[in-house]
């Protein structure tokens, strides 16, 4: 055996400790057995690890070096993909005014600490669908992991940037990649959703870690009881501090004249929004911020009586949880209590609709009703006691978001991490030269942007 030498022994140690509080932070201790590897790479050196390599070579050719070099970027993106931040973009306006459709996120894991992956077998880099293909699945489920996560920076607070995956995205309708199946359903009829896969697509399922990302506001914790009172946020029972960024869909008539157009570029309201919307004088349903509708009144287009909140409709059935005992729209809601791990609640016919997904579902027991009589895992009970906690998340845009109000609870196996900054963020509507790239937004903290 060759004399290590100090400096291999200095690495050793470095890379040795890293490696040992590493799996420490993993409760993980088969990974020990990787200590030996450390050792013999930089003190024994008995094994020829670098397998790709000449051994003895102390210039390897061009060839190996960049096959070297694409080794280290895989294995390093893929462990701070895992461990500690990823990139993740804003696709819809639902997070406008806060979050703008362009933006380009680091999303932290660590902050919560990082979820080990359920399906551990999959493409690098790719989340649940190869590129250049429509459905074909990017991963495998021969090995499927519970639910497991690592100690963390904090908990989930009330008002972060929820980054989480879609609870209700189970299941997949291929032709509607980024929509609810169950919405599906309830709109067209699972008869035909399943059937017709010339408008829907195959129907596919998928597990927790590779269903859609989405990102919302967290505006209830566990134990909360949440009301919303003619678009007024509740959480027991005290008003809370809505962000500045909120916006409702608002009534918007002129008086015959288009609003030029220059406008909605001050204002950041997103093309999706306005769109062809005045091309005549009667036209409604543009989302605002409160600052932004009394700026919207002082163009001498508007007239001014009718720039005014849509008002919403007495009963929504598209919400949840899409029973006839609630009947609840995206203003008026609840009051709802927020599951908690290890509390227990009583269980009712009435309120079975409430709590039967987490039950059936993210829970998995075997939920069954049989007239006014609740069976779970075979024994009748009137009780039932979470097993996980739950979170309630909603867009800033409230009258264009499909959040929690649609598909009810975010479970804690479901929640990815907590978006910290934007990185970049770019204006689809505009060309490379002209105002493409939003500058004002580069690099700011998203605490900053959602206050």
């Amino acid at each position: 055996m060759k004399n290590p030498g100090l400096k291999n022994w200095i690495k050793f140690i470095v890379f040795g400790t890293i490696y040992l509080l590493w799996v420490i932070w993993l409760q993980n201790y088969w990974f020990l057995l990787g200590l030996p590897i450390i050792f013999d790479i930089y003190i024994s050196q008995k094994v020829h690890w670098a397998f790709w390599k000449k051994k003895g070579v102390k210039k390897q050719t061009a060839f190996v070096e960049w096959v070297d070099a694409l080794i280290f970027a895989v294995v390093a993106a893929t462990f701070i993909r895992m461990f500690l931040i990823e990139a993740y973009t804003i696709p819809t306006p639902s997070m406008e005014k806060s979050l703008l459709v362009g933006d380009y996120l680091f999303v932290s894991k660590y902050s919560y600490g990082p979820k080990m992956p359920n399906t551990p077998l999959s493409f690098p880099f790719v989340h649940n669908t190869m590129p250049g293909t429509r459905e074909t699945k990017s991963y495998l489920e021969w090995i499927q992991n519970p639910y497991r996560r690592l100690a963390g920076l904090t908990d989930i607070k009330r008002g972060d940037a929820l980054v989480f995956n879609f609870p209700e995205g189970d299941t997949v309708a291929t032709a509607f990649m980024g929509h609810s199946y169950y919405g599906l359903c309830r709109v067209y009829g699972r008869e035909m959703v399943n059937r017709d896969k010339r408008n829907f697509g195959n129907i596919i399922t998928r597990p927790v870690d590779k269903r859609e990302n989405y990102i919302k506001r967290c505006v209830g914790l566990p134990s909360d009881t949440l009301q919303i009172i003619d678009g007024e946020l509740f959480i027991n029972g005290i008003k809370q501090q809505e962000p500045t960024g909120k916006q409702f869909n608002y009534t918007i008539q002129t008086n015959g004249q288009s609003i030029n157009p220059k406008w909605f570029d001050e204002f950041e309201v997103s093309a999706d929004d306005y769109q062809g919307k005045f091309a005549s004088p009667f036209y409604q349903n543009l989302p605002l911020t409160l600052n932004q509708i009394e700026e919207i009144k002082s163009i001498p287009v508007v007239e001014k009586s009718k720039a005014k909140l849509d008002e919403a409709g007495k009963v929504d059935a598209r919400v949840f949880p899409h029973n006839i005992r609630y009947p609840w729209n995206e203003d008026n809601f609840g009051p709802l209590y927020i599951p908690e791990k290890g509390k227990t609640i009583e269980l009712t016919i009435e309120n079975l609709p409430l709590y039967q997904r987490i039950i059936d579902v993210y829970e998995g027991n075997e939920l069954k009703v049989e007239g006014n009589a609740i069976y779970i895992n075979g024994e009748k009970t009137n009780t039932y006691t979470f097993q996980m906690n739950y979170y309630w998340a909603m867009g800033d845009n409230r009258h264009n978001s499909a959040d929690s109000r649609y598909w009810g609870f975010v479970p804690e196996d479901h929640v990815v991490g907590k978006a910290v900054f934007v990185w970049l963020s770019l204006d689809k509507n505009k060309s490379l030269f002209k105002g493409k790239i939003r500058w004002n937004r580069l690099f700011r903290k998203v605490s900053g942007l959602m206050e």
